[in-house]
């Protein structure tokens, strides 16, 4: 019984896809919004199954006589499982208007929404390559059909060709790679790969060197590193924007589930291999990244390439992760910063223009503070944590990347992503000054919009995250559950679990 509790949140992910895909054969019958409502039903039975072992250090192999140790559930995979479930449940609740008010959205939708959450929770626990790569397309398909859904307009099927022939690129990339390390170790299995390594040395290992460094590359791809950043911005364009939010957020969490689990769990011993790679590739994804933000008069592309930098952030941090197991911590609590301040900035936009189509620009949002000031004050947190403002999530992220790249000995790195955090005040707050110090503009003024709906309270909530993860210690103390040392504290245990020998 211990073990099905354990299995059971992504077989109902799973299940509940499956439920939700014969749900559509009877559109007629079902409104988007019970479609709605049965798949936040669904996550947040997910989530409550999730939330039970929480706390708890374990590493099992559940039913291995059937998974045959493809498949490993641990502190670790359970807790980027909670993360993952969060994310697709805040991105239904924040675009429920968005959803509703496009009819082109239909319950098959919702179906490959949940499946894209169950290839990233498959990702999460997996213990073999094959299974990565069979996890990893599960999802990275869904997200494909995702992004050109709507395929009578232009930008989203150019959107999803792009996506699609590239990632299908990379993923050639990613079986190579698998090919060479099976030939150098005659296994995929992630644990059996680790053994190789522990008994042979450096100089016998050229091959599986080269097959890691070309799976490598799918993960820099995936989480849009340079060089392989040029899909980002028609990709995140052409998108739904609450679909963009949930590829800037929740997708790259699972990335970073997988391969951080590889690093520390399996190859840990020679990771050090690749730092010069690494810091070649910061640079540029950090510099490149801050020009193209700068460079955008389209908000929804400012933040777009704005994710880039964040890119260099989070891969600052797992550059240090040889040196120091206090940078996996770092990389964890940051991917949870981003979370919620993408979802949260990607959101409000999809929350705005669900019933308008003018809120694009930086001029556009010009008067949205006299217009709609509880929006623009949310707006105003998200963008402050992005920033990394003082008394917000984004500031302790960045701290304790920063902090922890300088104990590694990444002293210029740091310097760099500290410039490019106050370079990217100026694009973060040019849209604030935007809002607060200039007249609205006639054709962006609505009346009767109606904001006291299902997105306006999930963007709240999301809001006060964002402040109660920056200074929650301070003020919230006497609430365990609301303090930041509590989550650093869940964030240490999942990592720890990952050495547990099971």
């Amino acid at each position: 019984m211990n073990e099905l509790i354990h299995i059971l949140p992504v077989s109902l992910i799973l299940v509940s896809a499956v439920g939700l895909m014969f749900m559509s054969m009877y559109e007629n019958k079902f409104s988007t919004k019970q479609y709605i409502t049965v798949s936040s039903v669904l996550l947040i039975l997910a989530l409550i199954l999730t939330l039970i072992p929480l706390g708890e250090s374990y590493a099992l192999r559940p039913y291995n006589n059937i998974f045959n140790d493809v498949l490993i559930f641990d502190s670790f995979s359970n807790f980027f499982n909670i993360l993952l479930i969060l994310g697709t449940l805040l991105t239904l609740l924040i675009g429920e208007n968005y959803f509703r008010s496009r009819e082109y959205f239909k319950g098959e939708f919702f179906s490959i929404l949940l499946f894209a959450l169950f290839g990233m929770m498959l990702l999460a626990n997996a213990n073999e390559l094959v299974t990565a790569f069979i996890a990893l397309e599960i999802a990275s398909f869904a997200v494909y059909v995702m992004v050109g859904y709507h395929s009578e307009d232009s930008k989203r099927v150019e959107a999803i060709f792009k996506y699609l022939v590239l990632g299908s690129f990379i993923g050639a990339f990613y079986l190579l790679g698998v090919v060479l390390v099976y030939g150098a170790t005659a296994t995929t299995n992630l644990s059996e790969i680790a053994a190789y390594i522990a008994s042979n040395s450096s100089e016998d290992m050229s091959l599986l060197y080269i097959g890691l460094t070309l799976i490598l590359f799918t993960f820099l791809f995936k989480i849009a590193a340079f060089p392989f950043q040029s899909w980002v911005l028609d990709v995140y364009r052409g998108a739904p924007m609450i679909i963009t939010a949930y590829m800037a957020s929740t997708f790259k969490i699972a990335i970073f589930s997988f391969f951080l689990r590889a690093v520390l769990q399996d190859i840990a011993p020679m990771i050090d291999f690749w730092d010069s790679i690494m810091y070649v590739i910061i640079i540029f994804t950090l510099v490149f990244g801050t020009w193209l933000a700068i460079t955008q008069k389209i908000v929804k592309r400012m933040l777009a390439a704005s994710s880039i930098v964040h890119t260099g952030y989070l891969l600052l941090a797992f550059i240090a992760l040889g040196q120091n197991i206090h940078a996996a911590y770092a990389t964890v609590f940051y991917l949870i910063a981003y979370l919620l301040s993408a979802l949260g900035s990607f959101g409000i936009i999809s929350h705005i223009i669900s019933e308008t189509k003018v809120r694009v620009t930086y001029d556009d949002f010009k008067g949205l503070a006299k217009e709609r000031p509880y929006l623009a004050a949310m707006m105003t947190i998200f963008l402050f944590s992005l920033a990394g403002i003082p008394s917000t999530i984004g500031f302790i992220g960045k701290f304790y990347v920063f902090t922890e790249a300088i104990n590694a000995g990444f002293i210029l790195l740091a310097v760099l992503a500290i410039i490019a955090t106050f370079v990217s005040v100026y694009y973060y707050f040019k849209l604030i000054a935007m809002m607060y110090f200039y007249p609205t503009k006639e054709e962006c003024l609505e009346n009767d919009f109606n904001d006291k709906r299902v997105s306006t309270y999930a963007i709240a909530f999301l809001a006060i995250i964002t402040i109660v993860g920056g200074i929650g210690s301070a003020i919230v103390f006497f609430i365990p559950a609301l303090n930041i040392d509590t989550l650093i504290n869940m964030t240490q245990i999942a990592i720890q679990s990952l050495f547990i020998k099971s």
